[in-house]
């Protein structure tokens, strides 16, 4: 709202009757000109903050697009346990990974897991591909180790992955009916605000944080130091998670809109390290769902209890059951 630079007492002088006719014709002005101001006249920054929205709306279709892409976490079809020894895999139901029917024959072969290492066996007549190459057995890396290996057969795709001391055989299928019935993401309005300062205030040594997952196991992580804010003229911290040769900050984080508006089990964001006067900025516009919000067959980390906000954050994803609210 503009500032009133005129004063009364500059007027000309008249008669008392005048003056006061003249100081209310006056205000009756001032006041409607100022109110019309606030109501039409656009903001300095207007300009700006509509590049900024256009630059999140950016960035939100890169997200959806990795969301939905063939391999995406819209493509998981399953996750399968595997117990020591061998492991049945195929599309009957008698199998111990039952794959999907009409994709896999009824006894496809064995996922074997003997002494931490897990191998696959295939039977005649399943075309099995291994950078498209076809195999017949196999000893698998995880996700765990340099270069997991990845297994193809038509649509499907498999990759082991290592969770503590248990390992999974994580399918994924390119024509996966949820790919398809994705119809997007409810988001909180774009807000410049929600972008806000944050102080880096570090942790010497770096303080080990253990997060729950949604598995009921702890994993442990790397914080280097909090990062601290203000919401509502409130002071409030988060514990991030980088190693030291990472590029960005890792925030696992809660509000008080987990559960209701947004995912319950909270929501991820990324920050750049901060600056050598220890500056970054926590954008919420881009706080985004973990994969447990589209899945079950993921196996997401959860917020540590010290990174639950006793604040709502009305910014970024809603929950995606949601989306069509």
């Amino acid at each position: 709202m503009p500032t009133v630079h005129k004063r009364l007492a500059l007027m000309p002088q008249a008669s008392d009757t005048k003056v006061c006719l003249t100081v209310a014709m006056l205000l009756t002005v001032l006041v409607c000109s100022l109110f019309l101001s606030a109501c039409d006249q656009p903001k300095a920054d207007s300009a700006d903050e509509t590049d900024y929205v256009k630059k999140i709306d950016i960035w939100h279709e890169k997200r959806v697009a990795s969301l939905t892409a063939e391999d995406g976490w819209l493509s998981l079809a399953g996750l399968f346990w595997l117990n020591p020894g061998r492991n049945s895999f195929g599309s009957d139901k008698s199998n111990d990974l039952i794959f999907p029917a009409g994709k896999a024959p009824a006894h496809a072969g064995w996922f074997v897991l003997h002494d931490e290492v897990v191998s696959i066996e295939v039977r005649d007549g399943f075309t099995v591909l291994h950078k498209e190459q076809q195999i017949t057995k196999m000893a698998l890396q995880t996700d765990r180790d340099a270069e997991r290996t990845v297994l193809s057969s038509g649509s499907l795709s498999w990759y082991v992955i290592k969770r503590g001391n248990d390992f999974a055989v994580r399918l994924k299928d390119r024509e996966n009916p949820r790919i398809a019935e994705f119809s997007g993401i409810a988001r909180y309005p774009v807000q410049s605000d929600w972008r806000i300062k944050a102080r880096f205030l570090p942790y010497k040594p770096a303080k080990t944080l253990s997060v729950p997952t949604i598995l009921g196991t702890l994993i442990e992580q790397q914080s280097p130091g909090a990062l601290e804010f203000e919401v509502a003229g409130k002071t409030y911290r988060l514990d991030p998670i980088a190693e030291p040769q990472d590029d960005e900050f890792w925030i696992l984080f809660g509000d008080e809109t987990s559960g209701t508006e947004t995912y319950g089990g909270g929501r991820f964001l990324y920050a750049d390290l901060p600056t050598e006067a220890g500056i970054t900025y926590l954008d919420f516009n881009k706080a985004y769902n973990p994969p447990c919000a589209f899945t079950e067959f993921a196996t997401c980390p959860l917020p540590p209890a010290q990174n639950k906000l006793p604040v709502p954050i009305p910014a970024g994803e809603k929950n995606y059951h949601l989306a069509t609210d």
